[in-house]
């Protein structure tokens, strides 16, 4: 949510950089709204002094006296009006609340114009492909003993298309990937958490899943709860409503849970295997920082993530995502896509992300300065650290040995137990 007082004193200025992205925003309507609004609490607030007023003078009459009793009539009809202006400042505020969260957050200035994918900004790479990728490397789909191992026709059974069980030594590697990522991040300095796998509308609202993602979550209607499509969700709430200590900042935690995406619309040859599922797993690093240093603490969220793929030995590719392409609540994202040799594409594996105060403001996240001065609005930030259905294609495409096995990262190895998966061809 942007500062309204700071989108009224520059709103041509915020309407210039919003245009940048690709959300659609009714200006005419929310500042109609905005006008109408400030009218009615302007009027609901002069009734109340009269009403104020009144009831003063009325202390210092004696009661059952002609003036007295004219004073009362005044207020009853004081009293009356205010009500009526209240409910009708509250109706317009309800109303504009949701116009206002319509409103995505302000592109940074250093992210580049675009409109599309296509024109994202490849930053950074790592990695050779000639040397990290197998001369054996197909599809991950296409392994022999795939299927046994990822077996996507009992999930399709049990529960539908993208809710893959992974059985037997698969099973143990997802675990290993997960204790792997979890442990480099709290080396790193992240504080692990365990965070619910259901939120609440606020929860959602406040990071800006809704109202522009709600057709994206999966819905409980009965309990109004939605299944998270990231920890971000559960984990940034964990301050809403709070006030930090400026002398606890910065704040860094991560955690591991099933996410949940409907991913309505998706269908074809990018979207096989896993290379996109409605439920799979991932590690979540969040931050919570001064405003004066949240780009600085992109930039070392970024490293994070970057790191765990260079240990995995995957060769990988930074793009800094174009203002038409970047979400609706980021300031500023950069994309980390592995490259999968079977499949001879870039996929990605994590986002790094700087919403600014956006989140923030929604959530009533707080900190308080040292100088015991007036509470500030902090900054938040998050990078996936990292989602395993695509970190695992690429694993097992890249590593394929001649005789049909895949090798196993040494980096996973002291959980996994082993040095290869998979089934040899004979």
């Amino acid at each position: 949510m942007l500062d309204i007082k700071y989108l009224r004193d520059n709103l041509e200025a915020v309407q210039a950089a919003i245009s940048r992205k690709k959300f659609q925003v009714n200006w005419e309507a929310i500042l109609d709204l905005d006008t109408r609004r400030r009218a009615i609490i302007a009027e609901s607030e002069q009734a109340k002094s009269v009403q104020n007023a009144a009831n003063k003078e009325m202390a210092h009459m004696p009661k059952g006296t002609p003036e007295f009793m004219a004073k009362v009539t005044e207020m009853k009809t004081a009293s009356a009006k205010v009500k009526e202006l209240e409910k009708m400042a509250a109706d317009i505020d309800d109303e504009w609340k949701q116009l206002f969260l319509t409103i995505p957050n302000i592109p940074h200035e250093s992210v580049p114009h675009g409109k599309t994918e296509d024109d994202n900004k490849e930053v950074a790479t790592w990695g050779e492909i000639e040397k990290l990728v197998s001369k054996q490397a197909i599809p991950h789909w296409d392994l022999s003993w795939f299927s046994t191992h990822v077996d996507f026709e009992r999930g399709v059974k049990v529960t539908g298309a993208g809710f893959p069980f992974y059985v037997g030594d698969m099973a143990r590697l997802v675990r290993a990937l997960i204790q792997f990522f979890l442990e480099e991040a709290t080396d790193a300095g992240y504080q692990e958490v365990l965070a619910p796998l259901l939120v609440n509308p606020a929860s959602a609202t406040a990071t800006g899943q809704l109202p522009d993602k709600e057709g994206q979550m999966y819905h409980a209607p009965t309990d109004d709860l939605y299944l998270i499509p990231t920890a971000e969700v559960p984990v940034t709430n964990f301050f809403r409503d709070e006030i930090i200590p400026e002398e606890q900042l910065p704040i860094y935690r991560c955690g591991y849970t099933p996410c949940f995406r409907r991913e309505a619309g998706s269908w074809g040859a990018h979207v096989r295997g896993l290379n996109r599922l409605h439920q799979f797993d991932k590690v979540e690093m969040v931050k919570w920082v001064h405003p004066d240093t949240s780009f600085d603490e992109l930039d070392k969220l970024r490293t994070d993530a970057e790191r765990l793929l260079q240990k995995l030995e995957l060769p990988y590719r930074v793009l800094l995502i174009c203002a038409g392409d970047i979400g609706f609540p980021h300031s500023k994202q950069y994309d980390l896509e592995v490259w999968a040799g079977g499949q001879k594409r870039w996929l990605e594996v994590s986002s790094c992300s700087n919403f600014t105060d956006f989140q923030a403001r929604r959530a009533g996240i707080r900190y308080r300065p040292k100088n015991g001065g007036k509470a500030e609005v902090l900054h938040t930030l998050n990078g996936s650290g990292l989602g395993l259905p695509r970190v695992l294609a690429a694993l097992l495409e890249n590593n394929v040995q001649a005789d049909g096995t895949v090798k196993v990262p040494q980096v996973l190895r002291k959980w996994y137990g082993k040095d290869t998966i998979g089934v040899a061809v004979k």
